[in-house]
């Protein structure tokens, strides 16, 4: 990975906790917190506003026709 960003302490709080909620470690209940996300997220807006178009096949946002 090229960026890894940091959390404000108050987002490290909140994942700990959604952490002790789901029963995992904080890295796995980010992924499961991004897994949601990809669910919920408006995929066409996401899509929109992409600007990395060299990976739409394996994006968790791609649309049913592979991306706009």
């Amino acid at each position: 990975m090229a960026y890894t960003p940091e959390l404000s302490l108050s987002h490290s709080r909140a994942l700990r906790r959604v952490a002790w909620a789901l029963g995992v470690p904080m890295t796995q209940a980010m992924t499961l917190v991004f897994d949601y996300l990809a669910d919920v997220v408006d995929k066409e807006k996401v899509c929109a506003a992409c600007r990395d178009r060299t990976r739409c096949q394996e994006c968790v946002f791609r649309q049913s026709g592979g991306g706009i």
